[in-house]
């Protein structure tokens, strides 16, 4: 018998951790499966041999992380393994080889993906028995290709897409009592190079009766177009609210970067959503009022009352078909999920190489953006409309707040001398 490791890497989501639950409870019903691990902090707690035993936590708080948002049970990182960090690749298989680890589940996006291949095609090289299976999360449904062969959706976008969608519907409220005074409402979303949160924004007005502006990071709009469109709403309505991605170009915005390389918007100089509402406030607006900005930032990746009831429990399928992918098919698969050709919306779970999916990038289909590059077509809000799902998620409550799951964070006994990372 060989023991299980699930770690998670990147930014969370509101639903990563049903992935979780279900890469646990899989393992659970296998019996070639002795101890069930998760790493503290993704790749750095194997790094660092720091390993929670999951087989002795309390089956109740391991249910409890079907609605526990974010990545608190069990932390999660962007560190980035590159191929010259030798020392880092024969830590993971030390450490794995050290706790007899002969499943390795890694939950991310498309970087996570490339480290999971990595790890798989070195234990293949090595001839170490070990078998690795990614498991998908990203809120931005970047991950895949243009065509939806690898992947329809990722978890944890439909949640993501339901909280723009109910965040919009107040803010049309809001918008339209206050807009004498505050004429322009400006929101950033989350989406570095796509626009899918920020098309998102539409499911909470199908039928277009709001003065809603989208500009994707895809449309190449600028400071000056969006100007103009907004103003020639208030020409029609006295309001307008605006979306932008948070990779909208205003130009220099002092930018901080993550450990994997990617701009960290959060803890740049200035965000977009700034620049754009000072840009409009400083040319003059076309009715009375002024632009004002607000920027959810973290709340859309980690806030489980607006979850999709869908994405939950896909999920959580998700992660158990990384188990049955890991125990039937081997090494070197993502679990991803598909969906079966028909008019109602059904979808279905499947596996696809991790080399395939490494480091890919998906952007919206030009086909779903509408002329003039401001809203989206009736093509993509049938794409996304089932993916938020019906009802309200099923979250706990205790004493007025919610009730999320208490994983007990003791290590298991190390093995090992104590390594420090090569990037730290």
């Amino acid at each position: 018998m060989k023991n299980a490791l699930v770690a998670q890497s990147g930014g969370p989501s509101p639903v990563i951790n049903s992935s979780l639950q279900g890469v646990i409870e899989g393992c659970f019903a296998y019996s070639q499966i002795d101890k069930v691990f998760a790493s503290w902090h993704g790749i750095e707690g194997v790094l660092l041999e720091e390993l929670i035993d999951m087989t002795k936590q309390d089956k109740n708080e391991i249910a409890l992380l079907k609605n526990t948002p974010a990545a608190g049970a069990i932390g999660t990182c962007r560190y980035k393994l590159k191929e010259d960090q030798t020392d880092d690749f024969n830590r993971i298989i030390d450490v794995f080889q050290a706790h007899n680890i002969g499943y390795f589940f890694y939950i991310g996006g498309n970087d996570s993906m490339d480290t999971a291949s990595k790890v798989s095609k070195l234990a293949e090289e090595r001839g170490v028995d070990l078998v690795v299976v990614g498991v998908p999360k990203t809120i931005d449904n970047d991950v895949g290709d243009s065509e939806f062969t690898i992947i329809d959706h990722t978890p944890g976008y439909g949640s993501a897409a339901r909280y723009w969608a109910t965040i919009m519907q107040n803010v049309e409220e809001e918008n339209r009592g206050m807009h004498v005074s505050e004429a322009v409402a400006v929101f950033q979303a989350m989406g570095r190079k796509s626009g899918w949160l920020t098309a998102a924004s539409r499911l909470a007005d199908p039928e277009r009766k709001m003065p809603l502006q989208l500009y994707f990071a895809e449309s190449n709009h600028n400071l000056e177009t969006l100007a103009d469109n907004v103003n020639d709403q208030l020409k029609r309505d006295g309001r307008c609210i605006v979306v932008i991605n948070e990779g909208f170009d205003v130009g220099d915005i002092g930018a901080s970067h993550d450990g994997f390389g990617h701009v960290e918007y959060g803890a740049s100089e200035i965000t977009a959503m700034q620049a754009v509402t000072n840009h409009l406030n400083k040319i003059g607006l076309k009715a009375r009022g002024q632009a004002t900005g607000q920027m959810p930032g973290v709340l859309q990746r980690g806030c489980s009352i607006h979850a999709s009831k869908v994405d939950v429990e896909e999920a959580y399928l998700v992660g158990q078909k990384a188990v049955d992918i890991a125990i039937n098919d081997g090494t070197g698969y993502m679990a991803t999920t598909l969906r079966k050709k028909q008019e109602k919306y059904e979808a279905y779970f499947d596996k696809v190489k991790l080399d395939v999916v490494a480091n890919s990038e998906r952007f919206l289909p030009d086909s779903w953006i509408a002329p003039g590059g401001i809203d989206v077509t009736d093509d993509f809000i049938k794409y996304a409309q089932p993916l938020i799902g019906d009802g309200w998620p099923d979250i706990k409550i205790e004493n007025g707040l919610q009730r999320f799951a208490r994983i007990e964070r003791k290590f298991i006994d190390k093995k090992l001398e104590e390594y420090k990372p090569q990037m730290f």
